[in-house]
């Protein structure tokens, strides 16, 4: 019998990931992280999810402890995004929160309490290859996979990893949960950024961080065009939220300097590029190089690119990523390795 910490979120994914636990006839406990002690309404942080996660685990009949790693969430998450957009940057939290707090804080602390695996609910899956290795793939519910997210786990932290509802698709996790009696089995989804309110937003948020900077907008031919009430909160790609002077064509960021406070924008060819940078590259085992399907956003469409030395070449012209996103590189379905925009 496995001795398995579930990661519980108060959501109905990580919930029914606990039940299928059980069933399995692991030894199971429930873990909830306190994480951010701000405003929150987005169904991830908020004190109500604490809770819900609770009742679920009282009704699966297994033990349920909160931990508070409030201080390695601040510094490795909220800090870093806070920073990241002063500088320009747009930056994917829930990619940090994998990297410092689920699979490394928390993985940690299982280990160190006996655990044999982490269970989360994620939607991706956990493939044995032929070699040896293991690698995150991609789940059966396409439209909810979350393979992107997970592309900075190493070996050792995907062996220690269960992923039991990848192989199902929403509805089934909704027709599981209410076959249960579970509270949640109805719950919303959770937005991508948990604390960051959808009444305040992501000005509000900043603006108490970190002083905001009006800014100019101007065209290839340097021409101011308009202007943006904060330079820090445009991204490369963006279309709404400037203030443009009339035009036929719909206009893009293609570049945004912090420094002078201004951001260019051009046309959807304007926008499209051959090669993009990348830097702080990690492979799932060892690294490779060659021809690759690379997404550049959660929910994105994979593109063929050729990966080598820091450098993406595009099989086909590619919109602009902003810098400080992902990229993940990916055989058929299984996520081969990642890296960051420069």
């Amino acid at each position: 019998m496995a001795r398995v910490m579930v990661a519980m979120s108060g959501g109905v994914d990580s919930s029914v990931a606990a039940a299928l636990a059980c069933e399995s006839n692991n030894e199971v406990v429930g873990v909830t992280l306190r994480l951010w002690g701000g405003e929150s309404d987005s169904g991830c942080c908020s004190v109500s999810d604490v809770d819900d996660a609770r009742r679920a685990a009282n009704a699966l009949g297994i033990e349920h402890h909160v931990f508070n790693l409030g201080d390695d969430f601040e510094k490795h998450v909220v800090s870093p995004y806070v920073e990241a957009h002063s500088a320009g940057l747009t930056p994917n939290p829930c990619i940090e929160c994998n990297r410092h707090i689920k699979f490394d804080r928390l993985l940690n602390r299982a280990k160190s309490l006996g655990f044999d695996k982490i269970v989360t609910g994620h939607h991706a899956r956990v493939v044995k290859r032929k070699d040896g290795t293991s690698r995150i793939a991609r789940a059966k519910d396409e439209a909810k996979d979350q393979s992107y997210v997970l592309y900075m786990l190493h070996q050792d932290q995907i062996s220690s990893l269960h992923l039991p509802i990848g192989d199902m698709t929403k509805d089934q996790v909704r027709e599981k949960a209410n076959s249960l009696g579970l509270r949640v089995a109805t719950k919303p989804d959770s937005q991508d950024v948990c604390f960051i309110t959808r009444e305040k937003g992501r000005a509000d948020f900043l603006g108490k961080r970190i002083p905001l900077t009006p800014g100019r907008v101007i065209d290839e031919n340097g021409v101011e065009v308009g202007q943006v009430e904060a330079i820090e909160l445009v991204t490369v790609g963006q279309r709404r939220g400037m203030l443009l002077a009339g035009g036929k064509e719909p206009r893009y960021a293609t570049n945004v300097n912090i420094e002078t406070a201004t951001v260019t924008v051009g046309t959807p060819d304007q926008l499209l590029v051959k090669k993009t940078e990348f830097r702080d590259p990690i492979w799932s085992e060892k690294k490779i190089k060659g021809e690759f399907l690379v997404q550049t956003s959660a929910h994105g469409k994979p593109k063929q690119a050729s990966v080598e030395d820091g450098l993406l070449t595009w099989e086909e012209p590619h919109p602009r990523v902003a810098s400080g996103q992902s990229v993940v590189f990916y055989e058929a379905d299984q996520v081969a390795g990642g890296a960051i925009v420069v």
